[in-house]
C-alpha cells in the first residue's frame, strides 16, 4: 500500500489556538459521497492509512462541512441528488482557492472529469478503482498542498501609478496598459501580449506575475525561438532519464518549474506544430507528461505568451493552430513601440543612466536638452532594448557628469533615421533576388532585399531564416522594425 503523508494543517483560516489539542492535528479530508455504502468503504480506507475523514451525503451538507473544516484535500464525487458537483467544486474554490480537490466519476463521464480538470481540479478517479490508486491520489494531493509557496495578497497600487517600479512609462498609452494588467493580473485568463522586439514585453508579463495572486511563486520564462525544435518539447514539459540520446537524468521541465507560479513563452509563434498541439492538451488539462514519462501530473500554472510576430497573419498562413490562438488570445496586450510614447524615453533613459551609473561607479546628473530632444524625435527602431545600449555605452565610455551629445555613441549620431518621405527600396518581383535584381542598388537595399527573400523562403520563420543566414533572430528582428520606420 502507499505511503501516505500526513498534512501538517499549518496555514489556512480560523486555525485553533497555540497550545490546544486540536491545533497539532491535520485537517480533515472532506469525502462527499451520497451512497453509503462506498461513503464507509472510502473513509474505511482512509482512516486505515491513518487520516480524519469528514463526510457529507449531499452538496449543501458539503458545502456546510467545508466551511466548518477548511480541509485541505476534497474527494468530491460529480453525482450528488441535489447539485451539480462542479459547482459545488466552484463554490468551495472560491471560498478558499489553496484546497485540492479530486473529483469521482463513473466510467462512461469522462468528459465530465475532463471539465472538472479545466475548472480547477487537482485529479479525478475513475469508477471503479482500486485501493493503491485511490491512496495515491490523496497521497499527492496532500503532498501538492503542502509544496505549494505560501500566497501572499497581490499588492493594491493607488491611483494610475505603474504596477512595478522596472515596468517604466508614464504616457496615456503605458497608462491604459498598467490599468490593463492590474486588471488581468488577478485572474487566471492566459494574456498574450504583442509588440515589435525590445518594447519590454517580458517585463510585461514579469509585471502581470508580480500583480498577481502568484506573486511568491516562481516565474519561469522560455523562449520558443531560441530553443532547437527538437528540444522544445523536452525544455516545456521536461524528460525522464534515458528518453532520448543525451537524456542522462530527469529533467521537470518549464511548465513544472512554473507549478504555483507564472510560464512565459516568449516567440509562441515559433512553436513547431507538434509541440503547439500538446500545448494546447495541457492548456486545456493542466496535465504535464515528460518525454519518455508513462504517466502525467497534475500542475497549477498561468500562461502569459507574447510574440513580435502578427499571430493572425500566422493562423492564416497556416504556422499557427487556429484553436491554439483563440485558447490563448484571452487578454491581449499589445505594447506601443517606443517612438509612439512621447516623453516615455527620457523616464527611461534617466533611469537607466542612474542604475548604469551606480552598478559602475560613477556620477551622472541627467541629460541635457540637445540630447533630450534628439531622444524624443529619434524613431528608436530597437525600441527600449536600443536606449538602454546607448545608455550603458555612455557611462562604460564616460566618467559622468551631465550627458551631452559628444558622449553618444558614433553610430547613434552619424546615422540619423532616413526622412519619413523616402520610400523603401522595392523589391524584386520574383519570389527569390536574382543577380539582375541587385545590380544598381546600394549594399543596405541588397541587404535587405537578400533578408526578406530569406524569411519567405523559411514560410515567415524568423529564426529559421537567421540559422541559414549565420546571424541572431533579434538581429533581423531589429532590422525589420528599422526598415519600417
Amino acid at each position: 500500500m502507499t505511503q501516505v503523508t500526513r498534512s501538517t494543517g499549518s496555514e489556512g483560516h480560523a486555525r485553533p489556538a497555540a497550545g490546544s489539542a486540536e491545533a497539532s492535528r491535520p485537517r480533515p479530508i472532506l469525502l462527499i459521497e451520497d451512497t453509503p455504502s462506498l461513503q464507509m468503504v472510502y473513509r474505511s480506507v482512509l482512516a486505515s492509512a491513518g487520516h480524519r475523514v469528514a463526510v457529507a451525503g449531499t452538496a449543501a451538507e458539503g458545502l456546510s462541512r467545508f466551511r466548518e473544516t477548511l480541509p485541505n484535500v476534497v474527494l468530491l464525487d460529480l453525482m450528488l441528488p441535489d447539485r451539480n458537483g462542479l459547482d459545488l467544486m466552484q463554490d468551495m474554490l472560491r471560498l478558499r482557492p489553496e484546497t485540492n480537490v479530486i473529483v469521482i466519476t463513473a466510467n462512461g463521464s469522462i468528459n465530465k472529469a475532463v471539465e472538472a480538470m479545466r475548472a480547477g481540479a487537482h485529479e479525478f478517479l475513475v469508477k471503479p478503482f482500486d485501493e493503491q490508486r485511490f491512496l495515491g491520489a490523496v497521497e499527492n494531493a496532500s503532498l501538492a498542498r503542502e509544496a505549494r509557496p505560501a500566497r501572499r495578497p497581490p499588492p493594491q497600487p493607488a491611483g494610475p501609478a505603474p504596477v512595478t517600479g522596472a515596468f517604466l512609462g508614464s504616457s496615456e498609452a503605458m497608462a491604459r496598459i498598467h490599468a490593463k494588467i492590474r486588471s488581468a493580473a488577478r485572474s487566471m485568463a492566459t494574456i498574450f501580449i504583442t509588440g515589435e522586439s525590445g518594447t519590454g514585453k517580458e517585463l510585461c508579463a514579469l509585471a502581470v506575475h508580480d500583480t498577481s495572486p502568484r506573486a511568491a511563486g516562481p516565474f519561469i520564462a522560455l523562449n520558443c525561438g531560441a530553443i532547437p525544435q527538437d528540444l522544445l518539447e523536452s525544455e516545456v514539459f521536461g524528460h525522464v532519464k534515458g528518453s532520448f540520446t543525451g537524456a542522462i537524468a530527469d529533467k521537470p521541465g518549464a511548465a513544472a518549474a512554473a507549478d504555483g507560479g507564472t510560464l512565459f513563452l516568449d516567440e509562441i509563434c515559433e512553436m513547431a506544430p507538434a509541440l503547439q498541439t500538446k500545448l494546447l492538451r495541457f492548456l486545456q488539462t493542466s496535465m504535464v507528461q515528460p518525454v519518455g514519462a508513462t504517466r502525467p501530473r497534475k500542475v497549477n500554472v498561468r500562461i502569459v505568451c507574447a510574440t513580435n510576430r502578427d499571430p493572425l497573419d500566422a493562423v492564416r498562413r497556416g504556422h499557427f493552430r487556429e484553436d491554439l490562438y483563440y485558447r490563448l488570445f484571452v487578454v491581449p496586450i499589445h505594447m506601443p513601440p517606443l517612438r509612439d510614447r512621447g516623453n516615455d524615453v527620457i523616464e527611461i533613459a534617466e533611469a537607466a543612466l542612474s542604475r548604469f551609473a551606480a552598478e559602475e561607479g560613477r556620477e551622472f546628473f541627467g541629460l541635457d536638452a540637445e540630447v533630450k530632444a534628439l531622444f524624443r524625435r529619434h524613431p528608436w527602431p530597437g525600441n527600449v532594448r536600443q536606449v538602454l545600449n546607448v545608455i550603458r555605452n555612455v557611462v562604460v565610455l564616460n566618467e559622468g557628469g551631465l550627458v551631452t551629445m559628444r558622449m553618444l555613441p558614433d553610430a547613434f549620431t552619424d546615422h540619423p533615421s532616413p526622412p519619413e518621405d523616402l520610400p523603401p527600396p522595392s523589391l524584386p518581383t520574383t519570389d527569390e533576388p536574382t543577380l539582375d535584381g541587385l545590380i544598381g542598388r546600394t549594399l543596405a537595399e541588397i541587404e535587405q532585399i537578400v533578408i526578406e527573400a530569406t524569411i519567405a523562403r523559411h514560410g515567415g520563420s524568423v529564426p529559421k531564416a537567421a540559422r541559414m543566414l549565420d546571424v541572431s533572430p533579434s538581429t533581423l528582428y531589429r532590422k525589420r522594425e528599422a526598415w519600417k520606420s
